[in-house]
């Protein structure tokens, strides 16, 4: 009779300790939507981040300025705090202000931008307009005037500057060397066509062609810099090709790469073909630093009261490219973040699972620091109930669509969501038809290398309900990823959301089921 006397009460003690987690959940949540109902601090995040601190190219003071500032909020908050080292780069990249103009009667302003890590002027340099040279017998008949010449090239800017690497040199060289047959035929075809001008002419065949064609000559003939024209919103990225080989002693960029305004460049292209004198002068203060120097991941850490090894992960990436301040990509995922880790704190939320805010670096860059972290820390792969990734502008997260296995759990996880805003209904979706199968490459942002080794990554659907007209494209990488592009509104809600379903998954009894995940995940 002993035996049996005591499953009841065991079955009461557990009963009695369930409602009280649910009782702590419903208290936390609804703390958490209290404070942010009178103080939500996602805007005063990304003021910090993008009008303080600024554009975060990796390399940059900015970039060390964020991870330092943000490390001190985890820390003031109350969490743990780690700065993972995640790699470096050989040397430094620090933007200052930049402006041109044109000199002439009918002189303008100049719009333009310069990708990082790329050079800058010599303090205020003026010169005339040519084009650039696109055979031999061109460049031996302007080589003199190349000289203090800034130089209009061929193509449409995409954000990256002319690769003026080995490999770059090469492959423009092999375009030039193409290119004399064709020459020699369109040379003795205009013979034949000057002596029959009674003939229908026959047709020259197209010179293949490059950008910056002759670069390395030029640049040896004394140019003072490129210019390419570009669409605008201007894109500016930075130098992939030549940025892990830059020494600060022997190999930097020497001429400017200018991606200027497609409507500027056709006024401008059109004087120097009408061979009209007139002078640029641009002022472009791109420095360099010497390194190594190196770049770190940011992680917020509540430990869990319970399961320590289990894990909820919550992130976004610091780093942003520097013609403009970052706020979008990736402000938009990192202030929210931010906040949902005060917030959780401020409620007085103990988790049972550990939950990790992470601000990683180096995204913009090919993913460096989340993919360090992913393959630094295999043994909690199996441990991670989700990773939440925002990397898509200041929408609105308002939905999920999650595997049938995992519905239960995030229908308890967001019970509460609508009780917020009744402007912002929130939406749970069952996936439907077949699972997907597990990525075998990277995405383009940092839930990438979770997913590839099967790691849930079931992220917030968001939206414009109020309709600002919110346009990704018009922002992502250009001079407009600033501030005043984002919707605070949905700003601060998407942290209250953030906060309340993190901190209710890393509170269930256990971790998301992976049934049904991917067509090849483990059960």
């Amino acid at each position: 009779m002993k035996r049996f006397s005591i499953r009841p009460a065991i079955l009461f003690l557990l009963c009695v300790a369930a409602m009280q987690t649910v009782a702590q959940d419903t208290k936390i949540t609804d703390k958490i939507i209290s404070i942010a109902a009178s103080d939500n601090r996602t805007m005063q995040h990304l003021d910090v981040l993008t009008n303080r601190i600024g554009g975060r190219i990796v390399g940059s003071d900015a970039y060390t300025n964020a991870t330092y500032w943000a490390a001190s909020q985890f820390r003031k908050w109350g969490l743990e705090v780690e700065i993972q080292e995640v790699g470096e780069v050989p040397v430094g990249f620090n933007r200052g202000p930049w402006f041109g103009r044109m000199l002439d009667d009918d002189g303008m302003t100049l719009h333009f931008a310069t990708p990082s890590y790329t050079a800058g002027t010599k303090g205020v340099q003026r010169g005339h307009v040519v084009l650039e040279p696109k055979t031999f017998r061109q460049f031996e008949q302007m080589k003199g005037k190349l000289k203090g010449a800034w130089v209009l090239i061929t193509g449409l800017n995409t954000g990256w500057p002319i690769d003026y690497s080995l490999s770059g040199d090469s492959l423009r060289s092999a375009i030039i060397e193409r290119n004399i047959p064709i020459i020699q035929y369109n040379d003795s075809v205009q013979m034949v066509n000057r002596r029959n001008p009674e003939a229908t002419p026959i047709p020259l065949k197209q010179l293949e062609d490059a950008p910056a064609l002759f670069y390395r000559e030029m640049v040896e003939a004394g140019i003072l810099g490129i210019i390419q024209s570009t669409a605008t919103p201007i894109r500016a990225l930075y130098d992939r090709k030549n940025l892990l080989t830059m020494d600060f002693e022997t190999n930097l960029p020497t001429v400017p790469d200018i991606k200027l305004d497609e409507h500027q460049y056709a006024i401008i292209e059109q004087k120097v073909k009408e061979r009209r004198y007139f002078q640029l002068e641009f002022d472009i203060r791109n420095h360099f630093k010497p390194g190594p120097v190196k770049y770190h991941n940011v992680l917020g850490i509540i430990r869990g009261s319970k399961y320590p090894d289990e894990y909820v992960i919550s992130g976004g990436h610091l780093d942003s490219f520097d013609s403009a301040s970052g706020a979008v990509d990736c402000g938009t995922g990192t202030a929210p973040t931010l906040e949902a880790a005060r917030l959780i704190m401020a409620a007085g939320g103990k988790p049972q699972r550990t939950i990790i805010f992470s601000l990683w670096a180096a995204e913009e860059f090919g993913l460096w620091g989340s993919k360090y972290w992913v393959e630094h820390n295999k043994d909690k792969w199996p441990k991670i109930s989700n990773y939440f990734n925002r990397d898509g502008g200041p929408t609105v997260s308002n939905g999920l669509t999650v595997p049938p296995a995992m519905y239960d759990a995030f229908k308890e996880a967001t019970a509460k969501l609508n009780d917020i805003n009744p402007d912002f209904p929130f939406t749970l979706k069952v996936r439907e038809g077949e699972a997907p199968a597990k990525p075998t490459t990277a995405g383009g942002s940092d839930h990438a290398y979770f997913a590839m080794n099967g790691i849930p990554v079931v992220s917030f659907e968001t939206g414009d309900p109020k309709g600002y007209d919110f346009q990704y494209q018009e922002i992502w990488h250009t001079e407009r990823d600033n501030y005043n592009m984002s919707i605070p509104e949905y700003m601060e809600h998407t942290s209250v959301v953030s906060a309340i379903v993190v901190y209710n998954l890393a509170n269930q009894k256990k971790i998301l089921s992976r049934e049904g995940l991917y067509k090849d995940a483990d059960k």
